[in-house]
């Protein structure tokens, strides 16, 4: 019976998804499949029983993502899944930008015990006079999960849309409004919008792209919401363009101290995904990426190995190889097969970079001499008999 572990609290909803086949483990050691949110892995040791590790969320900084292809270990994650919490905190930091509701607040509870406090209302209010959105130009980048939701709801909301997303998928694509200017250099966005929302993954390219040069090129009085990673935006730079007034406001869900409590800061304690449902839907996106890979070796959602399907496993056997993306390969899977006996009923291969993932279906069983051979190729991480 497969074992999973979970290495923090994961949602019951999500956990109930698992059949009866499947059963719970305190024993990582023991677990064919690891469930994780924000527990760090990196100094872990993985034994050799753990085939995949699913994190309830977008982000994996907190797995060896090189280590885990090397040793055969599918890492997946939730995309979309907290799509639509992000995006409604983002409108959320819009509108606190916007309308100096936070510092209308503070000033009612310092004035919270004044018996003339309505009276005084009137008179301190138009201290907090703001802006609405309606009008106003919103830019995005990134139109993944959360950028395409917030680009639709934007446009419903009265603001001219810049989307911003060289390698958007064709499946976001279809979900985007046609009212939507999707424009091929991000310094329009930068030239152009009002508001400036970043909704990219984190990686060596992304890294800091909210510059100084950046800033410079934007308009005067630009709000910056950050909802994706702090590390997308260089925040020194940011913190002296805000004390200039050349940002008008600095929207972050990650508060540090370069950015906490500065004055023109609105800094919330990483509340994006942190919603009732968000946590549901990641915790069940998992579980089911989980499970449908240790039963049939299929691979949705993965950061570190391609996406391959061959649907529910009807062989009499299948096996799964991890392997470098190299050439003649399959020639020396195939190769192996057929010295064996072995006749192939179906075959998917799909590569990722430098590492390629091979599912097998055979007409008979296979034999463990069979399974040594594979693995003793050069190239080969790993070889898997899942049935």
């Amino acid at each position: 019976m497969p074992k999973y572990a979970c290495m923090n609290n994961i949602a019951e909803v999500g956990l109930a998804r698992f059949h009866d086949g499947f059963e719970q483990t305190e024993d990582v050691n023991e677990a064919e499949g690891i469930l994780v949110r924000s527990a760090k892995l990196h100094d872990m040791e993985f034994s050799d029983n753990l085939l995949a590790i699913a994190r309830a969320g977008a982000g994996v900084n907190n797995i060896p993502l090189d280590r885990c292809s090397e040793k055969g270990i599918v890492v997946f994650n939730t995309p979309g899944a907290n799509a639509n919490g992000v995006k409604e905190l983002v409108f959320a930091g819009m509108l606190l930008a916007s309308r100096d509701i936070v510092e209308g607040i503070d000033w009612v509870r310092e004035n919270k015990d004044d018996p003339q406090i309505a009276a005084d209302t009137e008179k301190e209010k138009k201290q907090f006079a703001g802006t609405e959105l309606e009008g106003k130009k919103l830019g995005i980048i990134g139109l993944g999960a959360i950028g395409v939701r917030v680009a639709n709801s934007a446009v419903y909301m009265g603001m001219d849309v810049y989307g911003y997303d060289p390698y958007v998928s064709v499946e976001h694509a279809w979900h985007l409004s046609r009212k939507i200017t999707h424009v091929i250099n991000v310094e329009d966005i930068y030239r152009e919008c009002d508001y400036i929302t970043i909704h990219v993954p984190l990686m060596e390219q992304t890294k800091q792209m909210v510059n100084a040069e950046a800033i410079e090129k934007m308009k005067d009085g630009v709000v910056i919401i950050n909802m994706a990673r702090d590390q997308l935006v260089d925040e020194a730079a940011v913190l002296a363009a805000v004390d200039s007034g050349k940002i008008r406001r600095y929207v972050s869900d990650f508060p540090n101290p370069t950015v906490a409590g500065h004055p023109n800061c609105i800094t919330t304690p990483h509340l994006g995904a942190s919603t009732a449902e968000s946590e549901d839907n990641c915790a069940m996106m998992a579980v089911e990426e989980l499970q449908d890979y240790i039963e049939n070796g299929n691979i949705r959602n993965s950061v570190n190995y391609p996406s391959c399907d061959l649907g529910i496993c009807e062989a009499v056997s299948r096996i799964a190889i991890f392997h470098r993306n190299q050439k003649n390969m399959i020639g020396g899977f195939t190769g192996i097969l057929g010295d064996a006996g072995e006749n192939i009923a179906e075959m998917a291969n799909k590569s990722r970079g430098d590492v390629a993932y091979t599912m097998i279906d055979l007409d008979s069983p296979v034999e463990a001499a069979t399974i040594e051979k594979l693995s003793a190729l050069n190239g080969v991480f790993r070889v898997r008999v899942i049935k």
